[in-house]
């Protein structure tokens, strides 16, 4: 990977955009769209059946020809072959970058320290639909001979946010008579509440945990091997109720699972790249593997449009450079991903660590601290609810937040004219959005003068809207790939490394030392700072 030698603020792209936007700061959507008649259709872009419309964004014919010189002055090309060849793109743990492995299709070679990993990834995707077809079938019985009908997976981070995402957008193709729950928080209310109803001679859980070692993903799966032994009574049932999604054969053997039922993954994936590795398993147990094998074939798509287009059609870098432009010269600190689909109602929450994990960085990949904003707040939730909840901030508040409108042509379950209703809401709220309504619409109306400006839209708010045919594997495969390289343009032009998460780790080591303080018999001697002594003592009185 080129190294780059040049800080972001002082490339020549950069302070080209600075003076640009000087120019352009306060011209409203409104002027912008009565100058260009074809705007509309012009700031539009599509590819592989995923259709964006970034006209409403707050942008010329210049400020895009001078993003995509950013992106080619900040080494995004460099970078993104880097990645796809499999350099060690992830400099502080010295590892390459390869999710886009994880659905590259049989034949293909992809390099990881001189190996071709694809057959590799191949023959664990064969073993999980194994799996999963003996499950889906009724064929894997449980200890005492019935056949599992519930499945829980215990994880956490990218091993719970990703399956949990990817079963409630996909619930649609799932098989009807399997339960899926899934347990991540170490609050002991997540595991109570989602065995409450289960019945454990039908219950199978899946461990996902790389180490086989993580904090809240074992608590949780020792209690569920304690509470699957109390109804079972036997150890040799947990080989028969609990599988692996680990690399760590000593301590899964030591837990009483078979390494036969282990399904492997890689250190050159990381946890929230991970949806579409084995961890990806309760996945594939709901809905196929056929399905799964979709879901894959449209993340290879979006790959292989992100690492082809020019910049200015190109889906993920477009994404990539509009966040970069709001964030950096707008000072918008948050970007609202607004999906008008029940079904991707966790969508958001599961942008939010692609997104923010990969992005909250403070230093640059030389180590010098960083003199521009990187990493802005995503959140959402699915339309129309937010309108009722959110929007009005968006529409009257005080601060600039650009929204992802993402929708669908078809619904999978279409009622009376629901649908119309709901995609009348999309187009209508990101119109509402970019040109509001004037003062002088307002008193058109006959509204009194004193309430006229608590009726004022100022409007000026971008938006993008993206549509696709129907919400199906693929295009949830295309959308998360799409959001995915989107992540990794913005943290190429930030020079950041997008695939190390350094900040999980300090909370969760100090939490290790305080645990012994809380349970200790003895009054145990703190050493931390006033608050929290004072905190643990007043615990302990009152636990």
């Amino acid at each position: 990977m080129a190294t780059q030698l040049v800080p972001l603020s002082e490339r020549a792209a950069w302070k080209a955009l600075q003076a640009h936007f000087e120019q352009i700061q306060g011209k409203h959507l409104r002027e912008l769209f009565a100058e260009d008649a074809a705007r509309g259709g012009r700031f539009t872009a599509e590819a592989v059946g995923i259709f964006l419309d970034y006209s409403k964004h707050r942008i010329t014919d210049e400020t895009l020809r001078l993003l995509v010189a950013l992106a080619e002055e900040s080494g995004v090309r460099e970078k993104l072959e880097a990645m796809f060849r499999g350099d060690k793109i992830n400099i502080t743990e010295n590892r390459a970058v390869l999710h886009v492995a994880l659905r590259a299709p049989k034949g293909e070679s992809i390099f990881a320290d001189g190996e071709d990993v694809v057959p590799g990834v191949h023959a664990v995707l064969d073993k999980m639909a194994a799996f999963a077809d003996r499950v889906r079938s009724g064929a894997w019985k449980g200890h005492t001979g019935k056949r599992i009908r519930n499945v829980v997976n215990i994880g956490i981070g990218g091993s719970d946010l990703g399956p949990v995402m990817a079963y409630e957008a996909l619930k649609h193709y799932s098989q009807r008579d399997l339960t899926f729950r899934f347990v991540s928080n170490v609050d002991g209310t997540d595991f109570a509440e989602a065995v409450q109803d289960l019945d454990a001679e039908e219950t199978l859980f899946l461990v996902a945990s790389k180490t086989f070692t993580t904090l809240e993903t074992m608590t949780n799966a020792h209690t569920a091997r304690d509470w699957s032994l109390s109804k079972l009574g036997d150890e040799k049932a947990v080989a028969k109720h609990f599988v692996a999604i680990s690399t760590n054969a000593k301590e899964v053997a030591k837990f009483g699972i078979d390494t036969e039922n282990m399904f492997g993954f890689w250190d050159w994936v990381g946890g929230r790249y991970s949806m579409d590795s084995a961890i990806g398993l309760s996945t594939m147990i709901a809905i196929g593997p056929e399905n799964f094998r979709s879901m894959l074939a449209g993340f290879h798509e979006m790959d292989v449009h992100f690492r082809t287009a020019p910049f200015e059609k190109n889906l993920p870098v477009l994404l990539g450079l509009l966040t970069v432009w709001y964030t950096d010269f707008f000072d918008a600190q948050t970007v609202a991903i607004l999906p008008y689909e029940q079904y991707l109602k966790r969508f958001p929450a599961y942008l939010q660590q692609l997104t923010m994990e990969s992005n909250g960085k403070h230093v640059t990949l030389e180590g010098t601290k960083v003199n521009y904003v990187t990493g802005p707040i995503y959140w959402g939730e699915p339309g129309t609810n937010g309108q009722h909840s959110f929007y009005q901030l968006i529409h009257q508040g005080t601060r600039l937040i650009p929204c992802d409108f993402i929708g669908f042509y078809k619904t999978l379950n279409p009622l009376g004219n629901h649908h119309d209703l709901l995609m009348a809401n999309v187009f209508a709220q990101a119109e509402a959005l970019a040109f509001g309504k004037t003062p002088e619409q307002v008193k058109a109306e006959g509204t009194p003068d004193w309430l006229v400006p608590h009726r004022v839209f100022e409007g000026n708010r971008p938006s993008n809207t993206i549509l696709a045919d129907t919400l199906t594997p693929e295009v949830l495969g295309k959308l998360v790939a799409l959001y995915e390289h989107a992540v990794f343009t913005q943290g190429a032009i930030w020079n950041i490394d997008s695939f190390d998460q350094w900040g999980v780790e300090l909370g969760k080591v100090l939490a290790q030392k305080i645990v012994p303080e809380l349970e200790s018999p003895d009054e145990p001697k703190l050493g931390h700072d006033s608050s929290t002594n004072s905190l643990i003592r007043r615990y302990r009185k009152n636990k």
